[in-house]
């Protein structure tokens, strides 16, 4: 039990630093790259290459991860290649420089998260439904990461960003060490292809949910910030914003391990996209309303909390044995990857044709569009979940 315990505390101690730094490098990235005088085309092109990379980097990392059978390896390598790639951020000269170097940093750094994921469930075995326990750590390091650094960036400028980032990496690359793999990967009794997992229709429905879910996220992760910026809010407040939804965040993951059992993972995951919609559609409309903006900003509770940890437990289900780690990575690349790279570059064309409140109701209707998907496409799970 000691050893089990002490396995949890590192498992969420990487979970700890890898979202510190993408607490770091989400929220203020945009803040950072209008401050080297960027415009809003150019700030979601530049964040769309990180969420891009993710179509590719997880699944090769997750394909060499599955057949060496070396998940934590893997971790390892790529963090600390993530932490010299992007410390040529300091050299790089123009945007043509800097986008090459976010392509390189993303690359490695997109590989690692999937195959750690892969590692909790393992270290968890028939408990997987306690997951959001410890993948809760991640998200205090998130709500430290913004809130530190909006008192940080008013202080000091947004010109200390990257020093901080870089910082957090190499945490992460020491983290990293302090985790193993749990033995041998088990090997699945079928012998269904990864293809013929994909196939399945509610498998590829919940693809596409990942899909829409994460692209609706887009104007969020690569404008809010600056859209709050824009109507006044001082960056301490916005980071204690971002910091409000993690927390709404951190609430659930503490009482998912009984949500699930109780409502069945169709059903949440459902009642998620809709309260996504909603989110959304208060963002656009009262953004100069400080309290409906705090109300929209603890539906991250639902929005990334329930979500997520719904869609971690169905991959897991669903893709077992020497399939665990791809599984992982596949909804990494649709999610993240492409719908957080589309998300990120219409994201940057709307702002600029269509305004801010346009771009956000666009996101309205892609997750709204993700619930009549799962409406139709998920029958089949609520018998099991």
């Amino acid at each position: 039990m000691a050893e089990l315990r002490l396995a949890h505390w590192r498992l969420g101690a990487f979970y700890f630093f890898y979202f510190a730094a993408l607490g770091s490098l989400i929220p203020y990235w945009g803040m950072y790259l209008r401050s080297l005088g960027y415009g809003a085309e150019a700030i979601g092109s530049l964040l769309a290459v990180i969420m891009a990379t993710k179509i590719v980097a997880p699944n090769i990392w997750g394909w060499i991860a599955d057949h060496r059978q070396q998940r934590m390896g893997v971790v390892r390598l790529a963090s600390w290649l993530a932490a010299l790639a992007f410390a040529a951020v300091f050299i790089a000269e123009g945007m043509g420089e800097l986008m090459l170097v976010m392509i390189v940093f993303s690359f490695f750094w997109n590989a690692s998260l999937p195959q750690f994921e892969a590692v909790t469930m393992s270290h968890l075995g028939d408990d997987s439904h306690r997951y959001s326990i410890i993948r809760l750590w991640g998200s205090v390091g998130f709500v430290v990461a913004v809130a530190l650094l909006g008192l940080l960036i008013d202080r000091l400028g947004a010109a200390i960003l990257p020093w901080i980032i870089l910082a957090l990496l190499l945490t992460i690359a020491l983290a990293s060490h302090w985790v193993c793999d749990r033995g041998r990967l088990a090997v699945s009794n079928h012998q269904d292809s990864l293809w013929g997992i994909v196939r399945q229709p509610a498998v590829a429905s919940l693809l596409v949910v990942c899909f829409l879910m994460q692209m609706s996220h887009g104007p969020y992760y690569a404008f809010y910030s600056i859209y709050l910026d824009e109507h006044g809010y001082p960056s301490n407040i916005i980071g204690l914003l971002w910091a409000l939804g993690v927390m709404a965040e951190i609430a659930v993951f503490i009482i998912m391990h009984r949500l699930i059992p109780r409502f069945g993972l169709r059903r949440l995951l459902l009642w998620s996209l809709l309260v996504t919609s909603l989110r959304w559609f208060l963002i656009a409309r009262f953004v100069d309303d400080a309290v409906i903006l705090l109300f929209a900003q603890l539906l991250h509770a639902a929005s990334f909390g329930i979500y997520h940890a719904v869609v971690i437990t169905l991959f897991h289900r669903w893709f077992t044995g020497r399939h665990q780690g791809r599984g992982q990575a596949l909804y990494s690349s649709i999610s993240f990857g492409a719908g957080g790279a589309i998300g990120s570059f219409y994201s940057g064309y709307a702002w600029e044709g269509l305004g801010a409140e346009a771009t956000f109701m666009i996101a309205a209707l892609a997750s709204l569009l993700a619930f009549a998907v799962a409406w139709w496409g998920l029958v089949a799970e609520t018998r099991q979940a």
